[in-house]
């Protein structure tokens, strides 16, 4: 039979210490996370709300440059075609950020779920020892993959109606009808709709794993 390895063996006797290290680095690990989470965040966001000023700029451009009359521009059926095609075409472009801040949600998900696990391995110790357990989240289900009223949701959620919103005139414009409020409501939300639903299945439905298996007497909660 293979001998167990003393260090496994004495895997218990750790110091006290040794756990005020490990809640040190987890303090920092924490801070870390969400800070690279904001930072990306916000990168998308002022990308995304780049690409979305585009036609404008273009729009500027066009009439200060008198290739269009700025008159033309205040009714829907002298707009030129070229200027709705800009506006397909850039938000087009701004789904690639929308796509990617999903992906920054979920890193950040994953990573935090990860530090709960780790989190595990010594808050029961610290708590049985020196009676202190450090006030952070242990249950690896936190934070939630799918949480759409906390602020990454909400900025998901006005990113893809600002997406919605230009395709769905773009689109319009192109096709030559008379814009009809309805219409572009209800295009608007069809659009959206399929956005978040995006959204909905890449951070919930597709994510949706088992919890590991927690050895220690500890219930899945904040601590």
């Amino acid at each position: 039979m293979r001998k167990i390895p003393h260090r496994m063996v004495k895997e218990d006797d750790l110091a006290p210490s040794q756990f005020l290290q490990l809640a040190a680095v987890d303090f920092n690990g924490v801070y870390a996370v969400h800070l690279a989470a904001k930072e990306e965040r916000l990168k998308m966001t002022r990308l995304s709300l780049s690409l979305l000023s585009g036609p404008f700029f273009a729009a500027i451009a066009l009439a200060s440059a008198k290739v269009v009359d700025p008159q033309s521009l205040t009714r829907w059926q002298a707009v030129p075609w070229y200027l709705f095609a800009l506006v397909v075409a850039f938000g087009v472009l701004s789904v690639l950020p929308y796509l990617r801040l999903i992906e920054a949600v979920n890193a950040h998900a994953r990573t935090a779920r990860a530090i709960n696990n780790f989190r595990l391995l010594y808050t029961t110790k610290l708590r049985d020892d020196l009676d202190w357990s450090p006030n952070l989240p242990v249950d690896p289900r936190f934070p939630e993959t799918y949480a759409p009223l906390a602020w990454p949701g909400v900025n998901v959620m006005v990113l893809a109606t600002v997406n919605s919103t230009y395709l769905t005139v773009g689109v319009t414009g192109l096709s030559g009808q008379e814009p009809n409020l309805l219409l572009l409501m209800t295009g608007i939300l069809l659009v959206a709709l399929v956005h978040y639903g995006v959204y909905y299945i890449r951070c919930n439905v597709s994510r949706r794993r088992r919890l590991p298996r927690n050895p220690y007497p500890i219930s899945n909660m904040e601590g």
